[in-house]
């Protein structure tokens, strides 16, 4: 067994980290970072041997650019455990064939495949984040067919999978970002609770709780006035829905000339 396991991490906006809390350099933590750490004490204990960590993801990239810009490089680093999350900003975009689009993330899955030393690690999309009507509805529909697409893929290629499109709990509105496009630190913690197991680690300490947690339903929340959902909705088309839209329509990207927060794989200390 080698003497370091190699964590290279692959997406979009998801697998960067936003909206977790920030790092002391600036950038977002997310579910990657608190893997990582976690991988760390796990192998530490387990066998000795290190970890490194690279996360190549940027914000906005869709399928072909992940596979165009960061795959090469993940290959290059020779990653024990490749994560790889790209399609949800393709399936967003209303002139996407969810056919091609599925031709080509098989084809992405089979390279990665070839890649890692130990696995490849996919995820199905949370499909919707608590929100009611017909559009909510519309892209509910077609990430749903997406999440079928990824997970046969991943039963063909052997892939790892992490099937957040199959957990209620992630559908809450609390484990979101006000933007209503990002996980906030409960998601993150979530899903890094996920990933961990999919890995094979059960400590209680390293989960944040038993097996399973998280899929446990947030406590009832109190209930919210119809004129204060209005307001939150009016505010979040304002603030969110208005700038991605212009964005679309511009033809440019939120990760348009922005570098991966951590390029390269770098020792993973171990907390003491």
């Amino acid at each position: 067994m080698p003497d370091v396991l190699r964590l290279v991490c692959t997406g979009d906006s998801f697998t960067e980290g936003m909206s977790d809390v920030l790092r002391p350099d600036g950038h977002h933590t997310g579910w990657a970072d608190r893997v990582a750490v976690a991988l760390a004490v796990h192998e530490r204990r387990r066998s000795g041997r290190g970890v490194e960590y690279a996360n190549l993801a940027v914000r906005g990239k869709l399928l072909d650019q992940v596979v165009a810009e960061q795959l090469p490089a993940a290959m290059r680093f020779e990653p024990d455990v490749l994560t790889f999350h790209a399609g949800p900003n393709d399936v967003l975009r209303r002139g996407t064939g969810l056919a091609d689009l599925a031709a080509r993330y098989d084809a992405a899955v089979a390279d990665a495949a070839q890649a890692a030393g130990e696995r490849v690690v996919l995820f199905t999309a949370i499909g919707r984040a608590g929100h009611p009507g017909r559009l909510a509805d519309h892209l509910a529909d077609r990430f749903a067919r997406f999440n079928d697409v990824v997970r046969e893929v991943a039963a063909r290629h052997g892939a790892t999978l992490v099937d957040m499109g199959r957990v209620p709990a992630l559908t809450d509105r609390r484990v979101w970002h006000v933007d209503r496009l990002h996980l906030a630190p409960e998601g993150h913690t979530r899903v890094a609770a996920m990933v961990l197991e999919a890995l094979g680690v059960t400590d209680e300490d390293l989960l944040g709780g038993a097996s399973g947690w998280w899929r446990e339903p947030l406590p009832v929340a109190a209930a919210v006035p119809r004129h204060a959902q209005l307001a939150s909705d009016v505010r979040w088309a304002r603030e969110h829905l208005a700038p991605w839209v212009g964005r679309r329509l511009r033809g440019v990207s939120s990760g348009d000339d922005r570098d991966p927060k951590d390029p390269s794989p770098r020792p993973v200390d171990v907390p003491t």
